[in-house]
């Protein structure tokens, strides 16, 4: 236990002393399509940080209601983990998977419940801190949805800094 006990303040003073990895944010607008049963319009932001090839974002996103089509209005906010490349040559690759809450309503009926994401996509540089992101996703949502998946494609403006 004493050993233990030497150990822990050496490691964190070592810790301490080696130079921090860069930390890097985004920020991300988007609007895309969801084509579960039908397409509709899908639109929202997320922000996140990575260290070197691990990222972390929180995403909120909404889709719109399509009465006509039986297409339920879909709100996600889910928090996600990132792989990523280094960005090279302006272009950054990344997968994902993540958790959290949605909501789907459609006409009466509506269900809150937990969910689960998994996608991957890609950022290309445009000029300094200004990039473009595809993205898609498959969510698979817990409960009693009228749909257990849906998928998401779309495109946003990325803000790295």
């Amino acid at each position: 236990m004493t050993a233990v006990r030497r150990l822990v303040p050496g490691l964190v003073l070592i810790g301490l002393l080696l130079p921090a990895a860069p930390a890097y944010a985004d920020a991300t607008l988007f609007l895309g399509i969801t084509p579960t049963p039908e397409n509709r319009a899908a639109r929202g932001f997320s922000v996140g940080f990575g260290l070197l090839v691990l990222g972390f974002e929180f995403e909120y996103a909404n889709t719109v209601e399509d009465l006509a089509e039986s297409g339920p209005a879909l709100t996600t906010g889910m928090a996600n983990v990132l792989v990523q490349t280094p960005g090279v040559g302006g272009l950054q690759l990344y997968a994902t998977a993540g958790a959290g809450l949605y909501r789907e309503e459609l006409a009466a009926h509506s269900e809150t419940s937990m969910g689960l994401n998994t996608g991957g996509g890609i950022k290309v540089r445009l000029a300094g801190p200004l990039r473009i992101r595809l993205d898609y996703r498959a969510f698979r949502l817990q409960g009693d949805p009228l749909h257990k998946t849906y998928q998401r494609f779309y495109a946003g403006a990325n803000l790295a800094f």
